[in-house]
């Protein structure tokens, strides 16, 4: 976990004391969740996608009120395409296959490999150039050295 979402969690959690909202839920035997409402149960996901278009629907108002013919700034997304974005930036950002698994909690890696991630047209591009660079490193390139000639 990120030093940065750890003190968020923190953060969260001293708020939630101080406002005595405690976790009543309790989901496979796991209890004390972070992310509660008002009540002390669990966020719903329709309820966190109602807030995400609400932030879209406003930031686009905003934008659109200072100059109308501006194109929107944010497209329509939910909580789970958050998690989809989250796992292929940690892919193009090179962290370890299996820790994407373990982070994401899948059993097996082919799930994460074959449902969250993407590859994005830079990420080919640039492993292919770290590619040609390690080639190039061990003597291992093409004769003439030329990028026609490595395939």
């Amino acid at each position: 976990m990120l030093k940065q979402v750890k003190e968020a969690f923190i953060e969260e959690k001293h708020y939630q004391e101080k406002h005595g909202i405690h976790c009543t839920s309790i989901i496979d035997g796991y209890t004390d969740f972070i992310f509660v409402n008002r009540f002390g149960g669990v966020q719903h996901q329709g309820t966190l996608n109602k807030a995400i278009r609400r932030i879209i629907r406003d930031c686009n108002d905003e934008l659109l009120n200072k100059n109308p013919n501006a194109e929107v700034l944010l497209p329509s997304f939910s909580c789970h395409s958050l998690r989809h974005t989250f796992t292929t930036r940690l892919v193009e950002s090179g962290v370890n296959i299996k820790v994407v698994q373990d982070v994401l909690g899948h059993k097996d890696v082919s799930t994460t490999l074959d449902i969250y991630t993407d590859v994005t047209k830079e990420l080919a591009e640039r492993e292919f150039d770290n590619l040609e660079k390690k080639l190039k490193e061990n003597g291992r390139s093409s004769k003439s050295g030329t990028d026609e000639d490595v395939v």
